[in-house]
């Protein structure tokens, strides 16, 4: 049995994880990097193993940075099964196809560039729309949360709410090879407890080895109601001083939520029914449909709204902005909207156009309700640069700026503790996070156990594993 590392170590992104048993080679997420000022170049890297001996792929959620390299691993050879929840499949689907679509835009872009200046290095977009339509093909089974899963012969695989967006889990792997056992707990994204629309995270079994996500492994998050009143306080004040309020929003799950909350307000008459609401998100206004359609994934109260057919999403003044028109005539409100748009760490899309025209305006206010990684636009404003440049200007930052962490998505450093304290693993194995958080979580864990795995190390599992199946499994 081996594990090794080929993602999000030591960093925040780019998740992937192989493990081996018994001539068996199963991938844990293959996501995308982001952040870095070298892209293209890191995304574009070998995968530090062959992808066509990879048998299958154990997705634990649908964000870019867990499944965004999926089409490449296709492109390069990989032939075997893709295993996730049916709510992760549905949601990776949007996702890959946007992402797709804007490396072809970018290629397209880049290239007519080069060619108006003499330049004729060419450049090609990382995979392609039929390369994602193939990675979906391999999207064969699908998975319940708790349901024990025969991978291969010695091998199951149980997948458990892990609470963090729709359809997302942690993963259990129950492994024997040579007479030897061994359970590898994988975190994936662990959420945060009571949050409006999922439940809370399942609790984890005892495992031997656990490889554990630990974004906000060094702080706690405000409280959730603070949060969202803090929320209501901001947009109630940029109204009064005749302002809009732009909020870089994540597609999956935050926007969602943000939805339910500014619902909530206009119902508990805190917010105006005359607050205009711009999802201006593609890709957010196709997620909010699939999140209609699983409604088994909610808390009971959420899950009861829908089958009383009150939609938690709706609101007066709710406006689906897919059109690339409808998108620019938002710039026609001066004051009283909210304007909701991807991407959350302002990489890309059609936030950065709002962020173009409300920056400078002192009467507008900019919130940030998730995770910046270092080196994104959003990290450079959260972190009060003076200027920034967007589209290819330099904007001057004036408005109003409010973090709210409050929503995030991830477990905060209690939250990933009483994760982990569940496991009692023998040996842990950290991940998915900046590496001084990284540190800080570790010194919390029983020393000796714990590790911070570099890019393409490979670890025997042999030491952590059973001869039998002990009592405590």
């Amino acid at each position: 049995m081996k594990l090794s590392f080929h993602g999000a170590d030591l960093g925040v992104t780019g998740s992937c994880h192989l493990l081996e048993c018994d001539g068996v080679r199963i991938l844990i997420d293959c996501g995308m990097y982001q952040g870095s000022r070298n892209l293209n170049e890191e995304n574009a890297d070998a995968f530090g193993f062959d992808a066509a001996s990879i048998d299958y792929v154990l997705l634990t959620h649908a964000h870019l940075d867990h499944c965004g390299r999926l089409p490449l691993l296709v492109r390069r050879g990989f032939r075997g099964n893709i295993i996730a929840t049916a709510a992760t499949r549905d949601l990776a689907r949007i996702v890959l196809l946007d992402s797709a679509h804007l490396q072809e835009s970018e290629a397209d872009y880049q290239n007519k560039k080069n060619a108006r200046r003499g330049n004729d290095k060419h450049m090609e977009a990382l995979y392609n729309t039929h390369d994602v339509l193939h990675t979906l093909d391999h999207f064969n089974q699908m998975v319940h949360y708790d349901q024990e899963l025969l991978i291969a012969p010695g091998i199951t695989a149980t997948f458990i709410d892990a609470g963090h967006i729709l359809g997302s889990s942690s993963v259990v792997l129950n492994l024997t090879e040579d007479g030897k056992k061994c359970r590898v707990v994988f975190s994936g994204d662990i959420g945060s407890n009571g949050r409006k629309l999922l439940r809370n995270p399942a609790t984890p079994p005892k495992a031997d080895v656990v490889v554990m996500e630990t974004t906000y492994g060094d702080r706690l998050h405000k409280p959730l109601d603070l949060s969202i009143e803090e929320l209501y306080q901001v947009i109630t004040e940029t109204f009064r001083h005749g302002g809009n309020v732009v909020i870089p929003t994540f597609a999956l799950e935050r926007a969602q939520e943000l939805l339910y909350y500014l619902r909530e307000g206009v119902e508990k008459h805190i917010l105006s029914r005359s607050m205009q609401v711009f999802l201006d998100s593609p890709m957010a206004i196709s997620a909010t449909e699939i999140f209609r359609q699983h409604t088994g994934c909610y808390d009971a109260e959420t899950a009861a709204m829908f089958s009383n057919e009150h939609d938690p999403f709706d609101l007066p003044g709710l406006h689906f902005t897919r059109d690339v028109t409808d998108s620019m005539a938002i710039n026609r409100f001066s004051g009283g909207a909210v304007i909701m748009a991807g991407a959350g760490m302002c990489t890309g899309g059609r936030i950065r156009h709002h962020l173009k025209h409300h920056l400078w305006r002192q009467n507008a206010s900019i919130v940030f309700v998730g995770f910046a990684a270092q080196g994104t636009l959003a990290r450079e404003i959260i972190d009060g640069a003076r200027t920034v440049r967007v589209l290819g200007e330099e904007i001057a930052v004036r408005a109003g700026i409010h973090t709210i962490n409050g929503f995030s998505a991830h477990a905060d450093r209690d939250e990933l503790l009483a994760w982990h304290q569940h496991t009692h693993a023998r040996q842990t194995f950290l991940v998915h996070g900046e590496e001084e958080v990284m540190h800080s979580f570790a010194h919390l864990l029983p020393a000796g156990k714990v590790s911070l795995p570099q890019t393409a190390d490979s670890i025997d599992l042999t030491p952590y594993c059973h001869s039998q199946k002990t009592a405590e499994h």
